[in-house]
């Protein structure tokens, strides 16, 4: 926690590249606080911004200028090395598209992060493995390899991948982009669980339904911050 009280505290954020001869501008200026158990969606349009946002958060990228702030971490200060072992275990990350090891099984996949963090005791990582992929629905196919499973059953072994460390941060990119609506609406009904577990939850989306469900939307537009709202939740 952070010593204001927030989980995320993102103050003046410039993020550019360079192009050539010429420098791109993708974040201006961005400021922003999440509370710790906040479900939160981050939409806009293509090239707004809203990937390279959560890159600050997750340090999978750094900023131009200014300061991140996850957990009270001062994100922006740690070198590859520390980014890489703060990130396993504070940070669960789901991308669109999977990025399963295609030659790991399922459980395999999942017990990278334990192990890449030195997380729980050898004997329990396994049983830890198989819970998670109890909790999202695919522990028969455990001994699969990715290439074995559907995409949505892929996008539940990322999950629960992600979930691996009990990180209190959950990043999802687009999570169910390439997913049908059935899948999409299990996908989602997990995350809100998450959130009920006291997790934070932020997902980059194009789909307005799902942000719409989310407590609170981000809007990005040419880099800046345009709308930060709570939304009305049934």
């Amino acid at each position: 926690m952070s010593t204001n009280g927030q989980l995320i505290d993102l103050q003046n954020i410039v993020k550019t590249y360079t192009a050539g001869e010429n420098n791109v501008t993708v974040l201006d200026g961005i400021s922003l606080s999440v509370q710790p158990g906040e479900f939160v969606s981050i939409i806009g349009p293509s090239g707004s911004g809203k990937s390279t946002l959560l890159n600050m958060v997750t340090g999978i990228d750094r900023p131009t200028s200014g300061e991140v702030f996850v957990g009270g971490q001062a994100v922006h200060k740690l070198n590859q090395n520390q980014l890489a072992d703060w990130r396993g275990r504070y940070i669960g990350v789901i991308f669109q598209f999977f990025q399963l090891l295609p030659t790991l099984t399922i459980m395999e996949n999942v017990l990278l992060p334990m192990d890449f963090c030195n997380m729980y005791r050898q004997r329990e990582r396994k049983q830890r493995a198989m819970h998670l992929l109890e909790q999202v629905g695919i522990a028969e196919h455990a001994r699969k390899l990715p290439s074995g499973l559907s995409g949505g059953q892929q996008q539940r072994a990322a999950i629960a991948r992600a979930l691996a460390n009990d990180p209190p941060l959950i990043v999802a990119d687009e999570p169910t982009g390439n997913l049908d609506s059935v899948t999409t609406e299990s996908v989602f009904a997990l995350f809100e669980q998450f959130v009920h577990q006291g997790k934070t939850v932020i997902v980059v989306t194009h789909d307005k339904d799902i942000s719409a469900r989310t407590s609170r939307t981000i809007q990005l537009l040419d880099g800046h911050l345009h709308r930060d709202a709570k939304n009305k939740r049934n």
